[in-house]
């Protein structure tokens, strides 16, 4: 069965714009489960600009939720995350110019630092994925550092498809990517970008097990509602 991850970071983003406590993510990891979520997803940056530590910490307590927590190789963070101990971690790159996520991780060049971090995930028994592009390569990488896990970046995919671009080229990469990581073990999760087109698309890709939707959900839900939005997703990957 397919799953669905649940990103809600942007309840924070909302409710830091007033400085005030409403709305609070905590409720909305909650009310995301209940309304069919599979687990929610929060990324703890940096610069902390949407999840507190507090809200992290809070989420992660939660007995009744899947908590995957998106974390930088930045050593405070992964201080932080392996005090926490959420359900995943998916590490990412991280940029504190940028608005969102732009890329996979360049496993190549820092290797030697992601085998330490995951190194000290799996001691933790804290099941571990790398947030990567659709790559032949990367996907080698990732085998040898030992990940449970491979979240593939889909934004350019999504982009291309908005923008009515020629995409076979990068889906046919997201295919093989997804092919190659399942016949070393490894499990496939899809994330950055997904809006109802393009998980209908991917859902057709056997391999791919997860997905992660943060921004097009909460956008759709403020004018139809967590439920309704989520079991259209469902029912997208249920029927696959």
């Amino acid at each position: 069965m397919k799953r669905l991850g649940v990103n809600i970071d942007h309840v924070a983003t909302l409710r830091n714009a007033r400085g005030e406590w409403h709305p609070d993510p905590i409720d909305a990891a909650l009310h995301v489960v209940k309304c069919g979520a599979d687990s929610v997803t929060i990324h703890l940056r940096e610069d902390r600009r949407h999840i507190k530590d507090k809200d992290a910490k809070s989420i992660c307590d939660l007995k009744k939720v899947l908590v995957n927590l998106e974390v930088s190789m930045n050593k405070d963070i992964i201080s932080n995350a392996l005090k926490m101990k959420p359900d995943y971690i998916c590490i990412v790159p991280e940029n504190r110019r940028e608005i969102t996520t732009e890329g996979g991780l360049d496993i190549k060049k820092n290797f030697g630092k992601l085998k330490t971090i995951i190194f000290k995930f799996k001691k933790a028994k804290i099941r571990t994925s790398l947030f990567i592009n659709p790559s032949l390569n990367d996907i080698k990488l990732a085998k040898l550092l030992k990940v449970d896990c491979i979240e593939i970046h889909t934004g350019k995919l999504s982009n291309k498809i908005k923008s009515k671009i020629n995409h076979t080229n990068e889906l046919n990469r997201i295919i093989k990517s997804s092919k190659l990581a399942n016949s070393f073990g490894i499990e496939v999760h899809a994330g950055h970008g997904l809006d109802y087109k393009t998980t209908k698309l991917l859902s057709k890709i056997k391999e791919i097990e997860e997905y992660n939707i943060g921004h097009f959900i909460i956008g759709e839900a403020i004018f139809y509602g967590f439920s309704r939005v989520i079991k259209n997703f469902k029912k997208l990957l249920k029927f696959q």
